[in-house]
């Protein structure tokens, strides 16, 4: 892993931790629904509290502009206090004299969340005076929200340069996995890359193509593969206008001996709907009026043997319309085979990407992969090569 000061060099005794976590969670009636990334930043808390730390918790919550009631942070003490078994205070927000009484009241141990961090103009703009408010507050900062690591907010980056900074433990098993899969891998080291579009994903595929051994490419952006060859398509999802992109995106892969796998048979309808008559055909046999929901069967069967060849592999983006059956087949079949091998030890998996998450769940695997990443668009900008500010804040902090 890349050298990041952790909780094991920090000193939490009797400290005010401002700890950034990712609470930004589904709410509905009050209650939260998707608990995940509250469940990973568990063990960060549990042990600076179980260290007699006084924890301050800074998080975000939608996108406000201002005040606003509906994203108030303080429903989620309660989730938090739920989940820790222990009580969370809650401020009513996260600068100024009301608040630093507050965080000055707190013993070793004792948890305080601090309002949305956006209700200021200030966070978003990584304004230094705001960062200068919020280091009042604390004497160590720690960053345990790879999720957000991509913003450049005061929160998020600014206050990494102001006071002792550390990465907390999701950030770490995040970062040590991410390492694993891409920078320092074993190989061969596959890339699976789904969803709808070319254009959403150039920079992705642009880095996996100098990366990778293998780029495994399904979902609608196969389409576009296909059609650029002048295959026909029928009424499936393209981009006319990325044909060229595609056909450098193979041209790139080949000087780079990187191999691109695209499907050889494809599950057709006429319909988009759960369940709708369909047939599998060669990827030459789509008629006009049909269109490609999955991969088709032996197109599954041949990455699932190949990914037992496989060291590594990082995943992003489902084969097919995994939300309606039976198009979720192919999806399934290869998440199933890439799970066994994972609890065999043959293979290193990393997953992430919403589409990505709710699809290994939706066959079973998603607790059998080496990883499985909730941060969306930090794991994409990841993937892509780029730098993620508060990331990127953490290393210099560890530098210095």
């Amino acid at each position: 892993m890349v050298a990041f000061r952790t909780l094991d060099d920090a000193d939490v005794s009797d400290k005010r931790v401002l700890l950034r976590v990712d609470l930004n969670l589904p709410v509905e009636n009050g209650r939260v629904t998707d608990a995940t990334r509250l469940e990973r930043i568990l063990p960060t808390m549990q042990e600076i509290t179980r260290r007699g730390g006084r924890l301050v918790l800074l998080s975000h919550f939608g996108r406000p502009k201002g005040r606003e009631a509906e994203n108030s942070l303080r429903p989620l003490a309660q989730s938090v206090s739920e989940h820790l078994n222990m009580p969370v205070a809650f401020a009513d927000d996260c600068i100024g004299e009301v608040t630093q009484k507050a965080v000055a009241a707190l013993k070793g141990g004792e948890i305080l969340l601090l309002e949305n961090t956006r209700f200021h103009k200030g966070e978003e703009n990584n304004d230094p005076d705001f960062v200068a408010e919020l280091a009042k507050l604390g004497d160590i900062y720690v960053n345990d929200g790879f999720s957000v690591a991509h913003r450049a907010h005061a929160s998020t980056e600014g206050l990494a340069h102001v006071l002792p900074a550390y990465a907390g433990r999701g950030m770490q098993a995040e970062l040590d996995a991410l390492s694993k899969a891409l920078d320092n891998p074993q190989r061969p080291l596959a890339a699976i890359v789904g969803g709808a579009k070319i254009s959403s994903k150039l920079d992705l595929l642009g880095n996996l193509t100098k990366k990778v051994d293998y780029l495994i490419i399904g979902g609608a952006m196969a389409n576009t593969f296909f059609a650029a060859r002048g295959i026909k398509t029928g009424k499936s999802l393209i981009e006319k206008d990325m044909f060229s992109t595609a056909r450098a995106i193979q041209d790139a892969a080949k000087s780079a001996n990187c191999e691109i796998v695209l499907p050889t048979d494809v599950v057709i309808a006429t319909e988009f709907k759960a369940r709708s008559p369909h047939r599998v055909v060669g990827i030459s046999s789509v008629s006009d009026m049909e269109m490609i929901l999955d991969i088709g069967p032996r197109s599954a069967a041949k990455v699932a043997y190949l990914l037992q060849s496989f060291k590594t592999l990082v995943w992003n983006g489902p084969f097919g319309a995994f939300e309606l059956e039976p198009f979720n087949e192919g999806t399934n079949t290869i998440a199933r085979a890439a799970a066994e091998l994972t609890k065999s030890g043959a293979l290193l998996t990393v997953a992430g990407g919403g589409d990505t998450v709710a699809a290994l769940n939706q066959a079973g695997v998603g607790s059998d992969f080496s990883y499985i990443s909730t941060a969306g668009g930090a794991f994409l900008e990841w993937l892509e090569g780029k730098e993620l500010p508060g990331v990127e804040a953490l290393r210099v902090n560890a530098l210095s």
